[in-house]
């Protein structure tokens, strides 16, 4: 969450305009001169909002692999592992990464082979998540502030269209039946579920469903019956039926619940406790979500990403400056890596090998290696950089 709300420093909250607030807060000051301390280290500037523009950013700290396409295997469409089918048929030379400026309303647009930044794409204000469209097409970027959905080619990076009078997207999931497209207003507190036209690529508002504070992030099961949402100011934890659009239970979390993640045999819930220092764990098993405990990783744990094995998680501490590796089925840190300037949204390569991760409070893009445990490159992108995305990645 980046809401336009006053930053309370003793709950660790983050607003969208007081983000730099809380990097004063559990070490983040630190944070950010270890980061403008790295070779190579230039502030970033803003591409103007107008039309995209080509960049020539600094040069990058350390020479690292490409990230491009893999030929893998391609799962059913649906099913956990999915890879992108372009990705899986192996596209023709390398795929952008794209990195939302949630603060400059544009998309950096990065080649993965020399590291620089391309161009920067205008969008709607306050671009904050995406997702790939359910043909694999168009990538959606939700422009929070600014009411509306970008579309854009996911190979190229090319502006496809604007879809407008979407109520504040911040977060969205397409069920895996590809029905429903379900976007969070985290600013206006409700869920908004809608279906999605594919001939069209356009979707209709079914139902409003009022939530309580701060809908967060989105988890929809397996067999597209239930959404989870956390709500990230009242610290609970709500559970959705799909059919009827209602809430069916409502449970209490730790602190500032962020991301949420579903393990692969539909048993587990992981939430991000951004307020806190860890990973809560919910069984699914039961009529409703019930917490089983704490996995302690760092202060502030927020994003989840799925390391492509189908048994270990990734998650950013956004105040700890880490990323820690997570056992599904232990339920244990199995590997911790840096990650300065407040980490945030991630995504993995292709292969498993490199973490592309956003570093919030230093206009960066920092690559990771997972073997070496180290950041090997650093991109300079916009302003609060937050969703990080790529078609050549490793399966979810």
């Amino acid at each position: 969450m980046d809401s336009e709300k006053v930053v309370v420093v003793g709950r660790l909250t983050i607003g969208r305009t007081g983000a730099a607030v809380a990097l004063l807060v559990g070490g983040g000051l630190a944070a950010w001169f270890g980061v403008s301390a790295l070779p190579g280290f230039k502030p970033a500037t803003a591409a103007g909002p107008q039309q995209a523009v080509a960049v020539a950013p600094a040069a990058a700290t350390v020479a690292a692999p490409a990230v491009g396409a893999a030929v893998v295997p391609a799962p059913a469409p649906g099913a956990r592992g999915v890879i992108p089918a372009a990705a899986a048929s192996g596209v023709q030379g390398p795929t952008p990464v794209f990195v939302l400026n949630s603060l400059d309303a544009s998309i950096s647009v990065i080649d993965p082979q020399t590291w620089k930044e391309q161009s920067r794409i205008p969008t709607g204000k306050e671009p904050h998540h995406l997702y790939l469209t359910p043909d694999e097409k168009s990538l959606i970027v939700a422009n929070a502030l600014g009411d509306s959905l970008t579309l854009i080619d996911p190979r190229t990076g090319a502006v496809q269209r604007v879809i407008r009078d979407i109520t504040d997207p911040y977060h969205l999931r397409f069920s895996p039946d590809m029905k429903w497209f379900i976007t969070a207003a985290n600013r206006l507190n409700h869920i908004d579920f809608y279906r999605w036209d594919a001939a069209t690529q356009t979707p209709t508002l079914v139902k409003r469903v009022s939530t309580g504070k701060t809908p967060s992030h989105l988890f929809i099961d397996e067999g597209s019956k239930t959404l989870y949402s956390t709500m990230q100011d009242s610290d609970a934890l709500v559970a959705i039926d799909i059919a009827t659009q209602t809430i069916k239970s409502r449970v209490p979390t730790g602190p500032m619940p962020a991301d949420l993640y579903g393990s692969p045999d539909g048993k587990k819930l992981f939430i991000g406790l951004t307020g806190g220092e860890g990973v809560e764990v919910f069984d699914l098993t039961g009529p409703e979500p019930r917490s089983t405990g704490i996995i302690k990783t760092a202060a502030g744990a927020h994003a989840f990403r799925a390391a492509g094995d189908g048994r270990h998680l990734y998650v950013s501490n956004r105040v700890a400056n880490t990323i820690s590796k997570i056992d599904m089925v232990t339920n244990q840190v199995v590997a911790n890596y840096p990650a300065p300037g407040g980490p945030d949204c991630m995504d993995v390569s292709a292969d498993g090998r490199y973490i592309l991760v956003s570093s919030r409070w230093a206009r960066k893009l920092s690559v990771i290696d997972t073997v070496e445990k180290k950041v090997i490159n650093q991109v300079n992108v916009g302003k609060s950089p937050h969703g990080v995305w790529t078609l050549a990645h490793a399966a979810r």
